[in-house]
């Protein structure tokens, strides 16, 4: 770990819901203070999350967290507002999936580069740019059988963001890898990056970047991966990662 404590952090990704967020789904004022001193040291801040565009952009402006944005668990990248790269899922599995949770009588949601779907879906799929896919499932069976097929698919990138959630992607996309094309723009390697998270969509942000963080409230598998556990989003872990390991 003093090798860790030596490293130079040059940007942190912070995931949101279960980190950034308190239960209120709101910043505290310590998460802000401590974003604001890690930013006026001279290192850049980003939003690395699962959620869309439309339901982030807000938590950003309000940061001042402009330069760069990592939406949809790393299918989008945004720069100063305008998107730099996009990578969608296809079509086919969008339907796949939605006739999956038709069949197991599960909540599903969708999130199109226009729309976030709740327990609907347009009357026709192709018409729309498709990025994530999620299941609620709630019964612990039920899930790892939907689980299970999901996994036989080698076209998607399947993680969570709670435990009785399944989140996928299109294959190969997630925080990690958008991350590291950020790095690339700012002329800075994965050695320099603190990311903090909570849920199995940030364990490969985890695992990659030179310092690792879990939240309190993380799950068990995120934390076995994290170089640390810092306090949990009720209780301003983000504070006590930034002012331990940057401040």
């Amino acid at each position: 770990m003093n090798d860790k404590l030596n490293r130079d952090i040059k940007l942190i990704a912070l995931d949101m819901d279960g980190t950034l967020l308190n239960e209120k789904q709101e910043i505290s004022e310590g998460n802000r203070q401590a974003i604001k001193k890690a930013r006026e040291k001279g290192v850049t801040v980003i939003l690395s999350t699962g959620r869309s565009i439309l339901t982030c952009q807000e938590y950003a402006k309000s940061l001042n967290l402009l330069s760069y944005v990592i939406t949809v668990n790393g299918s989008e990248i945004w720069e100063r507002g305008q998107i730099l790269e996009r990578n969608p899922l296809q079509t086919e599995l969008v339907q796949w999936m939605w006739e999956l949770s038709q069949s197991y009588k599960t909540n599903y949601w969708a999130t199109s580069t226009d729309h976030v779907w709740r327990n609907q879906i347009p009357e026709c799929i192709a018409n729309h740019q498709w990025l994530k896919f999620g299941f609620e499932i709630e019964d612990d069976e039920i899930r790892e059988s939907v689980l299970k097929l999901l996994l036989n698919q080698s076209q998607l990138e399947i993680s969570n963001s709670s435990p009785v959630n399944i989140e996928i992607n299109a294959a190969g996309i997630n925080k990690a890898s958008a991350i590291v094309k950020v790095c690339e723009r700012l002329n800075i390697s994965m050695e320099n990056v603190m990311a903090i998270g909570d849920s199995l969509n940030d364990i490969a942000m985890i695992q990659q970047s030179g310092l690792g963080i879990a939240m309190g409230n993380a799950q068990k598998a995120v934390k076995e991966s994290a170089d640390w556990v810092t306090a949990s989003n009720i209780e301003d872990g983000v504070s006590e990662a930034i002012r331990y390991w940057i401040l």
